[in-house]
C-alpha cells in the first residue's frame, strides 16, 4: 500500500476535521445480495499462499493467473489483461499485469471498483531491522481489497447489477519510495499510472465514479473520509458513507476526515474519473496506517472478518442500489 502526501510515515494525516453532518440516514437498506465474509477471507488466504506478489516473482505470476481464472469462473462478460513493463524509482524494470473484469459491458452507466494486487517488496517499517529487506505477505495491504473484489465478482456472476461494473486489479502500486513521501508521489501506483494512460474506454465513456479499496481487513479497522477523496470526489464519499450508515456500519465509517493518501485513486481522479479510497488511515495506535503496515506482521493472523464485512457489504449495497 501507498504513501501519504503530508505527515510522518505512510498514511499520516493532513489534519482531521469533522465532516459536514447529514450523511447518515435513518432508512435501512435491505441487502439484495449478502456479502460472504468467509469467502472473502478464503480469497485473501489463497493470495497469501502464493507468497509475496512482487512483480517479476513466481508468486506474482501464479496469483495473476489465479485472479484471471476466478473472474472468468464468475461469469465476467470480458476479462482484460493489460501487460507491460514499467520502471521503478530503483531503476528496476517491472513486468506488470493490470487485470480488469467487466460486467454489463453495454450499460450506459458504469462504476469502477479497484484494488492493487501486488505486495511491498520490503518490510521497511518492521521493528526488526533484519526484516526490512524481506518481502511481506500483504494479507491486508493488497490482499484484503482483492479478496473483497473477488467476492463481489462472485455475487455479480450470480445476480447481475442493473448498471455496468468494472473490477480493476492494478499492479505495481507498492514499489514506491518511502523517503520524502510528498516529493515521490509518482514512484507509487505504477500500474494505475499505466492504466490511466491506456484506459479501455472509447468516446469519453468513462465510469461515473470509482471506489478504491486498500487495507480494508485490519483488526478493528475504522475508515475515515480520506482527505483527497473528500476534496476531489466529495459527492462519492457522501454516497458511500451514507450507504454504510444505512447498512448498519456507521461506526466503522467515521465521518471525520482522515489522512491524505497517495494511492491509486489519486491518479484515477487525475484521469477524469471522480475517485475515492476506502482505507484505514487514522489508526488510534499509529495515527496513520494500521501497525502491521509494511511489516512482517501483515499476515492472516491480523485479518479481521468484521472489517471485511463492513466494507464488503457496504460496497455490495452501493452497487445494487444503483439503477
Amino acid at each position: 500500500m501507498m504513501a501519504i502526501v503530508a505527515g510522518a510515515l505512510g498514511c499520516s494525516s493532513k489534519g482531521t476535521k469533522p465532516a459536514e453532518e447529514g450523511t447518515a440516514n435513518a432508512v435501512s437498506i435491505e441487502p439484495k445480495m449478502a456479502f460472504n465474509t468467509d469467502s472473502a477471507y478464503a480469497y485473501i488466504k489463497q493470495q497469501v499462499s502464493f507468497g509475496p506478489r512482487v512483480p517479476g516473482t513466481t508468486g506474482h505470476s501464479r496469483c495473476a493467473d489465479w485472479i484471471v481464472g476466478e473472474l472468468k469462473r464468475h461469469n465476467a462478460d470480458t476479462v482484460i489483461e493489460q501487460k507491460s513493463e514499467v520502471t521503478a524509482y530503483t531503476g528496476d524494470r517491472l513486468p506488470i499485469n493490470n487485470i480488469m473484469a467487466r460486467y454489463n459491458v453495454a450499460s450506459p452507466r458504469r462504476v469502477l471498483l479497484l484494488a492493487h494486487w501486488d505486495t511491498r517488496p520490503w518490510a521497511d517499517q518492521d521493528d526488526n531491522e533484519e526484516n526490512r529487506h524481506r518481502p511481506i505477505d500483504g494479507a491486508n495491504d493488497g490482499g484484503s481489497g482483492v479478496g473483497v473484489l473477488l467476492e463481489l465478482a462472485r455475487n455479480f456472476g450470480k445476480v447481475r447489477p442493473d448498471i455496468g461494473v468494472d473490477l480493476l486489479f492494478v499492479d505495481a502500486e507498492d514499489y514506491g519510495r518511502a523517503e520524502g513521501f510528498s516529493n515521490n508521489n509518482e514512484t507509487w501506483c505504477l500500474g494505475t499510472q499505466y492504466w490511466t494512460e491506456n484506459m479501455p474506454y472509447g468516446d469519453g465513456a468513462l465510469p461515473e465514479y470509482a471506489v478504491c479499496l486498500d487495507m480494508v481487513g485490519g483488526i478493528d479497522a475504522v475508515f475515515h473520509r480520506e482527505f483527497i477523496s473528500n476534496v476531489k470526489a466529495r459527492s462519492v464519499v457522501d454516497k458511500v458513507w451514507k450507504i454504510a450508515s444505512q447498512s448498519g456500519y456507521g461506526a466503522k465509517f467515521n465521518n471525520d476526515v482522515g489522512g491524505s493518501i497517495v494511492d491509486d485513486h489519486l491518479f484515477i481522479n487525475n484521469a477524469g474519473i471522480p475517485a475515492i479510497v476506502i482505507v484505514e488511515s487514522t489508526n488510534p495506535q499509529t495515527r496513520s496506517f494500521p501497525p502491521t503496515w509494511h511489516t512482517m506482521s501483515d499476515n492472516m493472523q491480523n485479518i479481521d472478518k468484521t472489517s471485511l464485512k463492513a466494507v464488503g457489504q457496504t460496497v455490495t449495497n452501493l452497487i445494487y442500489q444503483e439503477k
